[in-house]
């Protein structure tokens, strides 16, 4: 007995002795250090159909406008009258245009857009009678382009497809000009649209640069293999002033990329007070036609006074230089005064009634006997345009 009480001491102390052991060896490995990343939170679900739906429609603007007018013009051409765009018709109550757009800007919580407009009528076919290309559904479509907004500083734009010219005080929409009929300028002496990509930048709240490279004048379809590079700079030293300067050039003749056409542009803006602002616009181009030198250039002075939220005063004077008649067909030098009254009774509708002189140093205005140097007309334009952001 006394044998086995004292065996079962040993193997008690032993199992003691042993555990002893044991534990420091488990606490050292638990303090090994072990690899062990936090999880990552788990990826939010996307937004239900719904939702996406729901916020594309609320980004996207749709709009729609319809031109037309009445004009009632000196000479009585049979045709078209010269030098108009737009309003070329005599004593009829003329369509000019429909549009219909859908546009999604690019911003930051949404880096990619597009805009589209598609134009119907007389004034989209006149925008796209330079076009060397033949298909008439590319030829509705005034602009075309898909954006991004990339992150790079204050936001980098890159727009790409088709899209109106930056140049000029006036653009193809009759309601966002001062006036219904087009200027000599906007007319003859600058492009209507380009095809290629588009950069902009915002190096601040008052400066903004933008760099073009395209097919060229007017064409979708190029008419050469050369490119086109064009210029923006856009300065604002005080939210009532404007500037703006472009430059362009490059080959636009057919099958020639060695004769290079330029073009300067100039554009001002001054808002005097609430009621009474200023603009002018001035435009130099040269080019080489067969071996001779060519240029052309004219400066257009506009004012608007807003009487009342309803009614508005804008004339506009003009001075166009075009001694080889590359542009309008005859060496010449034009002028034209124009007097507009707008009524708008509603913000979607525009009555314009208007009253335009042109000048010539020659006798280029058809009538039925004969050629004269001057043209007159009175007439008005009817606008409607609405846009679900207002």
């Amino acid at each position: 007995m006394k044998h086995v009480t004292s065996f079962t001491i040993a193997a008690v102390c032993a199992v003691s002795m042993l555990w002893t052991n044991v534990q420091p060896v488990q606490a050292q490995e638990a303090t090994v250090p072990v690899a062990s990343a936090t999880p990552a939170p788990p990826a939010p679900d996307p937004p239900p159909p719904a939702e996406t739906q729901e916020s594309f429609f609320r980004n996207t603007e749709l709009g729609a406008l319809v031109d037309a007018y009445y004009d009632f013009y000196s000479t009585r051409p049979s045709g078209d009258a010269q030098y108009r765009n737009f309003d070329t018709k005599h004593n009829q109550f003329a369509f000019s245009m429909a549009q219909v757009w859908l546009a999604k800007p690019a911003s930051a919580d949404s880096r990619t857009g597009f805009k589209v407009k598609f134009n119907f009528g007389p004034a989209s076919t006149l925008v796209n009678s330079f076009e060397p290309g033949t298909n008439e559904f590319i030829q509705n479509i005034e602009e075309g382009y898909l954006s991004y907004l990339a992150p790079l500083g204050k936001g980098l734009q890159v727009d790409v497809g088709k899209f109106v010219t930056q140049h000029g005080a006036e653009v193809i929409e009759a309601k966002s000009n001062w006036n219904y009929s087009r200027s000599l300028l906007f007319s003859l002496a600058i492009p209507y649209y380009h095809s290629g990509v588009r950069v902009s930048y915002a190096l601040n709240g008052k400066t903004t640069i933008m760099g073009t490279i395209v097919n060229g004048w007017n064409n979708v379809v190029e008419n050469n293999s050369g490119k086109t590079l064009g210029a923006q700079i856009a300065f604002t030293p005080v939210p009532a002033l404007s500037i703006v300067q472009n430059y362009m050039a490059g080959p636009e003749q057919e099958s020639n990329n060695h004769d290079w056409r330029h073009l300067s542009d100039s554009t001002v803006t001054w808002t005097m007070t609430p009621s009474f602002s200023v603009m002018g616009n001035y435009d130099y181009g040269n080019d080489t036609v067969a071996g001779s030198a060519v240029h052309w250039q004219g400066v257009a002075g506009y004012a608007k006074l807003q009487a009342r939220k309803w009614l508005a005063v804008s004339p506009r004077f003009e001075w166009y230089d075009d001694p080889s008649g590359f542009t309008t067909g005859a060496a010449q030098t034009l002028k034209e005064a124009t007097g507009t009254l707008e009524l708008k009774p509603s913000d979607s509708f525009i009555w314009r009634i208007e009253y335009r002189r042109d000048f010539s140093d020659a006798p280029v205005f058809k009538t039925g006997s004969g050629l004269k140097k001057t043209q007159s007309s009175i007439g008005f334009g009817v606008l409607y345009s609405f846009s679900t952001k207002g």
